[in-house]
């Protein structure tokens, strides 16, 4: 009978998938590919998933909930600065994993930018919250700087992609977090308004 075995493992299978569009991307990762690396026919991947354009929606849903949960970790910090710190320092070690292709499938892919604006306006938002609670200057851009994080980590994940390692990655994320406003604090303002 054509179709998926009974012991066909769907977590399995789509995290096999997974890491073949995350090291290949959508497009170089052909059908023949995908059934070769999880082992099953490709009447048992269109059985399963209904197509390759499928298949990729419900892998890369997978792996964007997997970054959005670290990601809302490193938010929870008490301050907005430690909170983006976390962030920058956590997708350095992520991109170069030794378990894991290099880089990060949702920064590189074409066809997840609803998913990177996503992470866009949850970090303009913790911003935007840590101006309200005085941990970043008033006045500053949450929206431009959120923008200018997702870009710090998207060419972190495109040094991973082209050889660069954990501790390459760590100084662009330490050069980041020099570029964000300094952190202001009661001892801070009590400073500058010579007390």
């Amino acid at each position: 009978m054509a179709g998926r075995p009974r012991s066909f493992d769907r977590e399995a299978a789509l995290a096999v998938a997974v890491r073949e569009f995350w090291r290949a991307g959508f497009d170089r990762t052909s059908v023949a590919t995908l059934t070769a690396a999880m082992g099953v026919t490709p009447p048992s991947l269109y059985a399963a998933f209904g197509d390759k354009v499928r298949l990729f929606d419900e892998a890369s849903t997978v792996y964007f909930e997997r970054t959005r949960e670290a990601v809302e970790r490193a938010l929870a910090l008490p301050s907005a600065h430690d909170a983006v710190a976390q962030v920058l320092r956590d997708t350095a070690r992520a991109h170069t994993g030794a378990g894991t292709p290099p880089g990060c499938l949702m920064l590189t892919e074409p066809r997840l930018d609803a998913q990177r604006e996503v992470l866009r306006q949850r970090l303009e938002d913790r911003l935007e919250q840590g101006v309200r609670d005085g941990d970043l200057p008033p006045g500053t851009d949450a929206g431009h700087l959120a923008s200018f994080v997702v870009a710090v980590l998207r060419g972190m994940s495109g040094c991973a992609r082209d050889g660069g390692t954990t501790e390459d990655l760590l100084g662009i994320a330490e050069t980041a977090l020099a570029a964000l406003p300094a952190p202001v604090g009661p001892h801070d303002a009590g400073a500058s308004a010579g007390e």
